[in-house]
């Protein structure tokens, strides 16, 4: 049954993933990729609309995963497995708070957990970008570099820095998300 599949498969998501939205990005991937749910493609799209779109990127992805395997339904029983453990967890963290970081088992746990996260992230962004910009999914797969995403790389570059330049802050990520956006638009349609 699709739906159980669904909320197993986003529950264990969201159970052993630590880091936020993310850090899930990489399981979330794994995941529908393995079972079929999704192509590389179709991921990669799905991680730019859930980008684009308010909200946690991980609820955002277990929602349209969801909605591709099962419509409706199933994206309501893909966005509560992945969000339920949190919603746990969280309430026991904060019955629990005002002793719980105390200990140092816990303060051991947490800083075990920090360089995964980072990792996580880490390779979530290069595979994004080695997909994205060179078209190079697999060890073996083919390598073709995407000059348009790289000039739209390369123009989004130059505005952060020339609006830290000159506005001292970094520029709103809904503007920059607006740009590219723009430039895809632009750059994709020649």
């Amino acid at each position: 049954m699709i739906y159980l599949k669904l909320f197993l498969t986003f529950f264990e998501i969201g159970m052993f993933t630590f880091g936020g939205g993310y850090a899930m990005i990489s399981l979330i991937r794994d995941k529908a990729l393995a079972l079929g749910w999704l192509t590389e493609e179709e991921l990669l799209n799905m991680i730019a609309v859930s980008e684009s779109t308010p909200g946690p990127i991980a609820v955002n992805m277990a929602t349209f995963v969801g909605s591709t395997q099962g419509g409706v339904l199933g994206s309501l029983v893909a966005t509560i497995g992945v969000v339920l453990p949190s919603f746990i967890i969280i309430l026991l963290v904060c019955a629990l708070i005002r002793n719980f970081l105390k200990y140092k088992g816990v303060q051991a746990f947490l800083g075990g957990v920090r360089p995964c996260i980072v990792a996580l992230i880490l390779a979530t962004a290069v595979t994004m970008a080695a997909s994205t910009l060179l078209s190079f999914t697999t060890v073996t797969g083919e390598f073709a570099p995407d000059v348009k995403g790289f000039i739209i790389l390369a123009i989004l570059v130059a505005i952060a820095l020339v609006f830290k330049k000159i506005k001292k802050k970094k520029p709103s990520p809904i503007l920059m998300i607006l740009i590219s956006a723009g430039l895809g638009m632009l750059l994709y349609s020649i």
